[in-house]
């Protein structure tokens, strides 16, 4: 074997590796729970689709997941919005305490949701929010906005503050600039920043958990609570997995050149 063809064995035997879970829970969810329970064997010898049937047709899953969706649209929104002005702001403009403020915005993104879950619970109870989607979205945003505005910022600065000026005298107003101009720069880093929002917000669950109870409950509460009643369930749960795969490899698909050259650029690069 040539020094070459060793340079890819090493990552093709690593995607193997990763693979092999997904593979078993697909697997898995083409199976029945006598045949999981039986011999162990590496494709379903009686293949059905029972399991995703069960869950198109029951309420409560197939709406965990149109709640997830909904609320993880509306966190990934709400970040980018107030995100982007402020990454602009901190690489724009020097205020008292603008760096301290900065980093600081980190130590938020790296408290585990367990700690801030009663706190947050209380408040959103007074309020009223209490098993709605936008107490979810925006108990996602205080980890979500912070790590955000930390990544904008690096794209944002990447843009030579001349063309500002430029386009001042070119007779762009601030919002027109922002938009026709500024936004288009920085599109790699914002498919980036919103992956990341997506990807904390789809996959969490304690504060999604604590902060439903019935109409807004998540796909992945549902799951821990099937899963800890009907621990024999197997099947469906893996169905239900590979279906909560699903929108996570759509929205790579949608953003993927942003996010090949968001990932080489900016702050995550």
């Amino acid at each position: 074997m040539s020094s070459k063809n060793r340079i890819f064995v090493a990552p093709i035997i690593y995607i193997l590796f990763i693979l092999i879970p997904i593979y078993w829970l697909l697997i898995m969810s083409f199976k029945t729970n006598t045949e999981i329970g039986g011999s162990i064997t590496l494709y379903p010898h009686q293949p059905t689709l029972d399991n995703y049937l069960f869950i198109f047709s029951d309420k409560s899953w197939y709406m965990g997941y149109i709640n997830s969706i909904f609320y993880v649209l509306i966190n990934v929104s709400l970040s980018l919005i107030v995100a982007i002005p402020a990454a602009y702001s901190f690489s724009r403009y020097t205020f008292f305490g603008d760096r301290v403020l900065f980093f600081g915005f980190l130590t938020f993104r790296m408290m585990a949701p367990a700690i801030l879950l009663i706190p947050m619970v209380q408040i959103f109870s007074i309020l009223g929010l209490i098993d709605t989607h936008i107490a979810v979205a925006l108990a996602h945003c205080f980890f979500n906005v912070p790590i955000a505005i930390w990544i904008l910022e690096g794209f944002i600065s990447s843009v030579p503050k001349e063309i500002d000026e430029m386009s001042k005298i070119d007779g762009y107003g601030f919002l027109k600039y922002f938009y026709k101009i500024l936004l288009p720069q920085i599109s790699p880093g914002i498919a980036v920043t919103a992956f990341f929002c997506f990807l904390f917000s789809w996959v969490e669950i304690l504060l999604s958990n604590a902060l439903t109870v019935v109409y807004a409950k998540p796909i992945g509460a549902i799951m821990t609570r099937v899963a800890s009643v009907f621990i024999a369930n197997i099947s469906i749960l893996s169905a239900a997995g590979i279906l909560t795969l699903i929108p996570g490899v759509i929205f790579v698909i949608f953003v993927k050149k942003h996010l090949a050259r968001g990932f080489s650029m900016g702050r995550v690069g």
